[in-house]
């Protein structure tokens, strides 16, 4: 897009005014063909600059900038016998003092290192493992009776057994017999004299010695008594096993390297920076206006 500028908008109010400058209504222009006016070679040049100008602009879409006045092709409420210019009055600026950034704000950043320190720090080298140990028997020494030969049964033939005894033997069994007798101690009445005695034989034993059964012979069953040996042998107390064994994790101590305060940054704020310039500021644009100026060909 282009845009024109106040400078081609005066250019193009100039050649309408330099074309419209002369008389207005009921002077009298005297012409004057053989001397060539300064002002209408003014024209053609700036006629033929504005037509480049707007060929350039015939294909894009043109924003102008009006300046006032500029609309006005003719002069308003003109008086007869005077003649008119347009005239581009210049812009009217002021004075000002005002704080200018220069710099904006901002923050300086500064980074600490980290601190480092050294500690002694117990590193694992192997870890803690189990083995399987054998656990060899164990053996006592004991006596043992050992059977040789078993208990057995026999029979035997028991003998009657006697014993001796002394006895006494009846001979001859005791008796009676009737004997005389004598010397009559008594008298007895009418006694014929005779006394007669039963008189009592003993027996007659004879001691004789024999032998008398006390039990008699048997045949018994007679027990055998098994033979032993005594012997001393080796056995087994405990038998073979196996037990775990840990192994105990190895380390070892070494230096490490440590952080003791970690790296950190610092943002320290920088102000903004300003400065106090004086500059022009414009109050009033430029514009175009009518102005009554003095003209060789208005007639009296």
């Amino acid at each position: 897009m282009r845009i024109f500028s106040v400078k081609h908008s005066v250019l193009f109010a100039v050649v309408a005014a330099l074309s419209l400058s002369g008389c207005a209504q009921k002077c009298g222009c005297t012409a004057q063909p053989k001397k060539v006016d300064p002002r209408d070679a003014q024209i053609q040049s700036l006629q033929k600059e504005l037509q480049e100008v707007r060929a350039k602009s015939a294909k894009v879409v043109t924003v102008v900038k009006k300046v006032p006045g500029e609309s006005q092709l003719l002069p308003p409420n003109p008086e007869p016998g005077k003649c008119y210019a347009r005239v581009l009055t210049p812009p009217k600026y002021k004075t000002v003092t005002e704080k200018v950034l220069v710099k904006e704000a901002g923050e300086k950043i500064k980074v600490i290192p980290a601190k480092y320190g050294w500690e002694k720090k117990k590193v694992l080298v192997k870890e803690a493992s189990e083995k399987l140990v054998p656990v060899p028997a164990k053996y006592k020494t004991v006596t043992e009776k050992i059977l040789v030969k078993p208990e057995t049964k026999k029979l035997v033939k028991v003998p009657a057994k006697y014993k001796t005894v002394t006895e006494k033997v009846l001979v001859k069994p005791e008796t009676t017999t009737w004997k005389r007798g004598r010397g009559l101690i008594e008298k007895v009445d009418g006694t014929t004299g005779e006394i007669m005695c039963l008189v009592k034989t003993p027996a007659v034993y004879k001691t004789i010695t024999k032998q008398v059964l006390v039990s008699p012979a048997t045949v018994k069953e007679v027990v055998i008594p098994a033979k032993y040996k005594t012997i001393t042998k080796r056995v087994i107390a405990e038998p073979a096993t196996t037990k775990k064994v840990v192994i105990p994790a190895v380390y070892k101590t070494v230096k490490v390297k440590k952080v003791i305060e970690p790296a950190k940054t610092v943002k320290t704020p920088i102000p903004a920076v300003y400065k106090t310039v004086t500059k022009r500021v414009l109050v009033e644009e430029p514009k175009l206006v009518w102005k009554v100026v003095k003209c060789k060909s208005v007639g009296h």
